[in-house]
């Protein structure tokens, strides 16, 4: 959430939206993971607490040092051995086929080249790894996606490079992903901004 910001100014926080709205779609997404996990814009590391017992170590990236520095004290008082890197989605500094699940939780929103990101994500998963995923993004009513189309130029300039109008659905899909379960909760406030994307989805 709120990754790759040239300033440090997380997308959903300017929605009003607490830490403890948010929770529970973190909890589920994280606490799907399994294996060697690499977490996609860990920011300040607040999905550390959650990670449990079928994790056997957490990849942190963030290409931000502040925020690096806040999530190393989260990373030491995790139940699971962790690594932070400072490295860009884009070129993910993994090797091929090395990850059981990758986690991202409202990442995709803010990074420059998502499509080229989330085939790095699908060349460092495992043939049967997962990406887990819980995004905000294109709302499927047409009057509500002609106003996130309208303000998006604006809201990303003032929000750190969010973007309202991205379909995650199509970008998995066209990054070679196969999507097992996918849900569209909205959370509370405009319709332009709450409208999500979570689920599951694996190398096609």
């Amino acid at each position: 959430m709120g990754f790759y910001q040239r300033h440090i100014v997380p997308c959903l926080t300017h929605l009003s939206m607490s830490q403890k709205q948010l929770l529970p779609f973190r909890q589920q997404a994280v606490g799907a993971a399994e294996g060697r996990v690499l977490e996609i814009g860990i920011g300040s590391g607040l999905n550390l607490p959650l990670y449990g017992g079928m994790v056997s170590s957490v990849i942190g990236l963030e290409p931000s040092p502040e925020l690096l520095r806040m999530a190393r004290s989260r990373a030491s008082a995790a139940a699971v051995p962790v690594t932070l890197i400072d490295a860009s989605a884009e070129a993910i500094p993994l090797d091929a086929e090395s990850v059981d699940t990758v986690v991202t939780t409202w990442t995709l929103c803010t990074i420059p080249d998502a499509s080229r990101a989330l085939a790095e994500m699908r060349r460092v998963l495992k043939p049967g790894g997962a990406l887990l995923f819980v995004e905000h993004g294109r709302a499927p009513e047409p009057g509500v996606a002609r106003w996130q189309d309208r303000l998006d130029p604006l809201w990303s300039h003032i929000a750190g490079g969010c973007h309202l109008n991205r379909k995650m659905d199509d970008l998995l899909n066209q990054a070679g992903f196969r999507i097992d379960t996918l849900a569209h909760p909205r959370l509370p406030g405009p319709p332009t901004h709450t409208f999500l994307y979570q689920g599951r989805a694996r190398p096609a």
